[in-house]
């Protein structure tokens, strides 16, 4: 049975308005994307019907098409993906507010001795408990174990400079600690760092209180979040400098 051209041009027209109204049912969503607060740049968005797809700037923020019960998926290297379905409080005016959360992972661990269990400790060499001092440090408690020895190196500076020899140690072993911590794509492509400013920013970093307690406790994460920071302070004095 042949179909008459009125009964074809209806049957278009219903599936242009089908396809118009679909179209139109997609809006806008202005969103930003955080980790504990700060925000993230170079988080994929994706909509996981349509496959549109974009990527947070610099201040976290994105732009993407959707539609009401679509599901937005967000991903990215060392944040944890995160869905999120879309209701109608997430589009233009409002601004969708997407909180990731940093992959837990341990940091490496560089194994020195294959017999660890054997120490100084373990031997009766020393009482179990007792500090362990760098060279520096013996220096230091040498110079100030007796209160004619603190006395005369104070008097000679020599306890001020064996102090600054504890200080540049401790950085040092800092330094070694960030350097074995993240690969050097991380510093240009993640925190926008160039190549030749890697060495320098490492040494901005071991110099910030906070960033030493996180290598010195092996926080990665915590350490991944104050590090995002610290680059950006990082390039703003590199950019002052030009």
């Amino acid at each position: 049975m042949r179909i008459s051209k009125s009964i074809l041009a209806v049957v278009l027209l219903v599936f242009v308005q089908i396809g118009f109204g679909q179209k139109n049912d997609s809006k806008q969503i202005v969103g930003k994307v955080l980790e504990q607060s700060v925000p993230i740049e170079g988080i994929n968005v994706i909509n996981n019907t349509t496959q549109l797809a974009t990527v947070s700037d610099s201040e976290g923020n994105f732009l993407i098409t959707a539609r009401e019960g679509e599901v937005l998926v967000f991903s990215a290297v060392n944040l944890e993906p995160l869905k999120r379905r879309v209701t109608s409080a997430d589009f233009y005016p409002n601004l969708m507010v997407v909180k990731m959360i940093a992959k837990e992972v341990e940091l490496k661990e560089v194994v020195v001795n294959e017999n660890a269990n054997i120490t100084a400790e373990n031997l009766g060499i020393i009482p179990y408990g007792q500090k362990k001092y760098t060279p520096a440090e013996r220096k230091v408690y040498t110079a100030t174990s007796t209160s004619v020895d603190k006395l005369l190196n104070a008097m000679s500076g020599r306890t001020t400079m064996l102090k600054k020899e504890v200080n540049v140690e401790k950085k040092e072993a800092l330094f070694r600690k960030l350097e074995y911590l993240f690969e050097e794509n991380y510093y240009t492509d993640r925190l926008r760092i160039p190549v030749d400013d890697i060495k320098g920013f490492q040494l901005f970093c071991v110099d910030d209180a906070d960033f030493a307690v996180s290598l010195n406790t092996k926080n990665k994460t915590m350490s991944m979040f104050l590090i995002t920071d610290l680059a950006r302070k990082y390039l703003t004095i590199l950019e002052n400098e030009k």
